[in-house]
């Protein structure tokens, strides 16, 4: 039997995950999974940082699934992220390939990582009745009390994590019906960035971002009919410039919010990865600033272990 039927690579916000993954899967000749929560929506780029010219290397396109396959205003959910990741893994499984997982959505990794049961959960208006005046900090502990996995690296808007309890508070009723996806064995790599050096990143990315033309984006997203609610929900810079568009925050205090969010959304990151791994899943952390046939050669020396 094979040791590995899957390499991970995983990491925070800016520590170059989706480069040295797209590199590694050039050299391997397979193709890359996505696990990114937001880059499974169209037009929504630039917020997303669906950095695509990081999937050419050497002058080669590296195929890439799970981007852009949604239209933006749904709401995507880890039940369908499961199921669309072993449509895609099966399918370069069966080319003979080892597919390479990779992103910074804890929760889609470790679903498909540990073949999680999770039912397709329909909306409740009761309980969302229940909880719509709640601030985000009490739907936080009351989504803590449910023993079900869940996202607490996306749940940064009162809607989402509403979403989030009623996800849960369907498995414990309806954990019969969930439909189970074998676990993986992936080899798991990590791209390890110090705090200082990942605030850096961001900060610089984040500029560069809005200079590329994000609050464009957005306002693009808007002029096509999505709803500002929708954007909002979707946290981080859709939530922030979005409110920025919209005139109910400054350019100054949209800048400043959204920097310390997408701060805080990476220590989130962090903090669901070590949870992982005390829940029993080996990282192997890899320093993010070493060249990239470096941390190639480290990936293959650890699949050949």
């Amino acid at each position: 039997m094979e040791r590995y039927q899957l390499i991970t690579v995983l990491g925070p916000t800016a520590s170059g995950k989706t480069a040295f993954a797209a590199t590694l899967a050039e050299k391997l000749n397979t193709e890359i999974i996505s696990a990114d929560s937001r880059q499974v929506y169209r037009s929504m780029d630039i917020g997303t940082g669906k950095d695509t010219g990081d999937y050419v290397v050497n002058g080669k396109a590296v195929p890439y699934h799970l981007i852009d396959i949604c239209e933006p205003g749904y709401t995507y959910n880890v039940f369908e992220y499961q199921r669309d990741f072993f449509r895609a893994y099966e399918g370069i499984r069966h080319k003979g390939k080892l597919p390479v997982l990779c992103g910074g959505t804890g929760l889609y990794i470790e679903a498909v990582l540990k073949g999680y049961q999770l039912p397709h959960a329909p909306e409740n208006p009761e309980l969302r009745r229940a909880l719509k005046d709640k601030s985000l900090k009490e739907l936080e502990d009351v989504l803590a009390n449910y023993k079900t996995l869940h996202n607490q690296t996306d749940v940064d808007t009162a809607q989402r994590a509403i979403r989030a309890i009623e996800i849960a508070a369907y498995g414990r009723q309806e954990a019969s019906s969930a439909k189970g996806f074998p676990p993986i064995r992936s080899l798991v790599i990590g791209m390890d960035i110090s705090r200082e050096a990942r605030r850096q990143k961001i900060s610089e990315r984040l500029h560069a971002r809005l200079k590329e033309g994000m609050i464009e984006e957005v306002k693009h997203l808007l002029d096509s009919g999505i709803r500002p609610e929708a954007l909002i929900n979707y946290g981080l810079e859709y939530k922030y410039l979005t409110l920025f568009v919209t005139r109910q925050l400054s350019y100054g205090e949209m800048v400043s919010q959204l920097e310390i969010a997408i701060h805080r959304f990476a220590k989130r990151q962090m903090t669901w990865f070590r949870g992982m791994e005390r829940r029993g899943c080996t990282i192997h952390w890899i320093d993010a600033f070493l060249a990239a046939d470096e941390k190639i050669a480290i990936t293959e020396s650890l699949l050949k272990q």
